[in-house]
């Protein structure tokens, strides 16, 4: 039987965290631009404007000329600067947006700059399209004469993996001139509400991100106070969330007939440069071991918290008798820095710059964007990192994560823009990787058994959130776009979808309440990137491989670590791996990836003993 829920005052719980945070860092933008209406950003406007313009009319109708004369690398070049001039306009403009997608002033200058750079992206689409158009063979002779023109060959086939899905170059113009209020409006729409959200916490109206965390509360009533607040605002926006969910289902439907996807995630694959054979193995190794892993650790929970089940709010609940406190900035600065510097002095200095030079958005604010990113910008700056940091040990491993991100953006900036952008399924290496080097040595420096079970319980949740619950996203997302090519979906038809891949993968022990059914809504992974959620258990399975190589290698990791870094998206993950010996074809791989996360379930089991 539950307690009945006490009294709650988030208001004053909230001003007693921030005390104890400290002070937060705030991003300084100024590094892109000082301002919406300063000299240099509307003179890069008109210019980004002016050179796409001058691009077309210069270059169109050349390339197959200059491939088999000598001269492409010229507007390559070119193509490079514009792209460059463009990343940086659009970066600043998406960044300052996500600090609060509230402001109109902000939102109109964010859609202004999107419109823009939009039109002027017009005159550049040519230029792929003409370059599939040539020969092989006469591109492989340019390159093998002109070195210059060599250095671009990563992008250049990349760019032709493309070639059988391109279509003809009007309809390519109306496909990128309509992304505007198309999918790019209903994005917006999505981000706009999640951020003007409000959630009735005790009689307390919180935004997403404070609600959230409350389901980490050591309190569960405060945790079933969020979760029950969490389902009356979803349910009360279910039918706008539907609306959204299948308009971009069936926008995706017919960019992916059109093109000739067959499969409803065969686009993604592409564009992460993976083949649909190595998801599908992952996707497989991952549902065949939910019971030694979810349904497994969530009984084994359920047990130390006395209940026959969790409830879906106690899903991420602390162990109970945990003494739980709020972390400030920086201890939590001063943990992830010494974890990375023992691994690298190298790789400790450049994350130390994004706390010295103002790359760093972290306080939670009323009508900015939720969760964490960490954003490259291009290679001429450097990126900036987002949190909503609230003093939890999971804030301190988000900081250790994006600043992994942060670290594989900046080594792979030499590259250039056209080829340092990774694909999403080695973008998460670095993340992962030093979220691993931060809670590695965490738990060698703890000798104290209560403490070290709480931290191995979390480390594990945070595993299977990464590997268990983004590959059950996935196949929900892959069951709602199914559906979707045969018609809408109603909210009920969506809840039972949602419901149905939750109790596949959480298991017996934990019990899915009334309302759970609605928690689809606020997961944006789903909206801004369809399919995006499988790099996540890629990146986690590939990284625990890759420590386990780390942690027998005697001399040359971090070298070879590093050398992955900065290829950028350059080399295919198969051309990466080979030097640790590791092959994500080989169906043991991705075992070996999830027996890491075994091992540590296993080792809670032993201390019950």
């Amino acid at each position: 039987m539950s307690r009945p829920l006490a009294t709650l005052h988030p208001a004053d719980s909230g001003r007693a965290v921030a005390a104890a945070l400290g002070d937060l860092p705030e991003w300084n933008l100024a590094d892109l631009y000082p301002g919406t209406q300063s000299p240099q950003l509307l003179a890069d406007l008109q210019k980004a404007a002016q050179d796409a313009v001058a691009f077309e009319s210069s270059w169109k109708g050349t390339l197959a000329t200059l491939a088999a004369e000598g001269g492409l690398v010229e507007p390559i070049r070119a193509l490079e600067v514009l792209e460059e001039l463009m990343g940086r306009i659009v970066s600043y403009a998406g960044l300052l947006y996500s600090g609060d997608t509230t402001d109109p002033a902000g939102a109109k200058f964010y859609g202004d700059v999107q419109q823009k750079i939009t039109d002027a992206g017009t005159h550049l689409l040519f230029f792929t399209l003409e370059l599939n158009r040539i020969d092989d063979a006469v591109l492989e002779a340019a390159m093998a004469v002109d070195p210059a023109l060599a250095h671009y060959r990563p992008w250049i086939e990349d760019v032709r993996k493309e070639k059988p899905y391109q279509l003809e170059d009007r309809v390519e113009q109306l496909f990128h001139e309509k992304s505007v209020t198309g999918r790019g409006a209903w994005n917006r729409l999505f981000d706009e509400t999640m951020a003007s959200l409000r959630f009735d916490v005790a009689g307390e109206e919180l935004t997403l991100e404070p609600t959230l965390n409350l389901m980490q509360d050591p309190d569960e009533t405060k945790r079933k106070a969020a979760a029950d607040a969490l389902a009356a605002t979803f349910s009360a926006n279910i039918r706008l969330f539907t609306l959204v969910t299948n308009t971009l289902a069936k926008d995706k439907e017919i960019s992916d007939r059109w093109r000739g996807f067959e499969d409803v995630a065969a686009s993604r694959h592409l564009a992460n440069r993976v083949e649909p054979e190595v998801v599908d193995a992952l996707v497989a190794a991952v549902r065949e071991a939910y019971p030694r892993l979810s349904h497994r650790y969530y009984a084994l929970k359920a047990k130390w918290f006395g209940k026959d089940k969790l409830d879906h709010w106690d899903r991420n609940a602390p162990l109970p008798r945990v003494p739980s406190r709020t972390i400030p900035w920086t201890e939590a600065r001063d943990t992830v820095l010494s974890a990375y510097g023992r691994f690298s002095p190298e790789m400790a200095a450049i994350a130390e710059r994004f706390f010295a030079e103002g790359w760093i958005d972290a306080p939670v604010r009323p009508g900015k964007s939720p969760g964490a990113f960490a954003h490259p910008t291009v290679p001429s700056a450097h990126p900036y990192v987002l949190l909503n940091y609230q003093g939890k040990t999971r804030d301190v491993m988000t900081l250790a994560h994006e600043l992994g991100h942060g670290v594989h953006q900046v080594l792979a900036a030499p590259q250039g823009a056209l080829m340092a952008p990774t694909p999403l399924t080695l973008a998460e290496t670095a993340s992962v990787f030093g979220e691993m080097l931060t809670f590695r040595a965490l738990l060698d420096a703890t000798s104290d058994p209560v403490q070290r079970k709480s931290m191995l319980a979390s480390k594990v949740e945070d595993m299977i959130n990464t590997v268990v619950r983004q590959i059950a996203f996935y196949s929900f997302e892959r069951k709602v776009h199914v559906e979707r090519r045969e018609g809408e979906l109603t909210a009920d038809r969506l809840n039972a979808i949602w419901m149905d891949v939750q109790r596949e993968s959480l298991g017996e022990a934990v019990r899915l309440g009334p309302g759970y059914e609605t928690f689809w809504t606020y997961i944006p992974h789903f909206i801004h990137s369809p399919f995006y959620v499988y790099a996540y258990a890629f990146g986690d399975c590939l990284v625990n491989s890759l420590y386990a190589v780390y942690r027998d290698a005697e001399t040359g990791f971090q070298e070879k670590y590093f050398a992955l870094l900065k290829a950028g998206g350059t080399k295919h993950h198969s051309e990466l791996l080979a030097p640790f010996g590791l092959d994500a074809t080989d169906p043991g791989f991705w075992q070996k990836g999830l027996s890491v996360l075994e091992g540590f379930i296993g080792e809670l089991e032993a201390m019950e003993g």
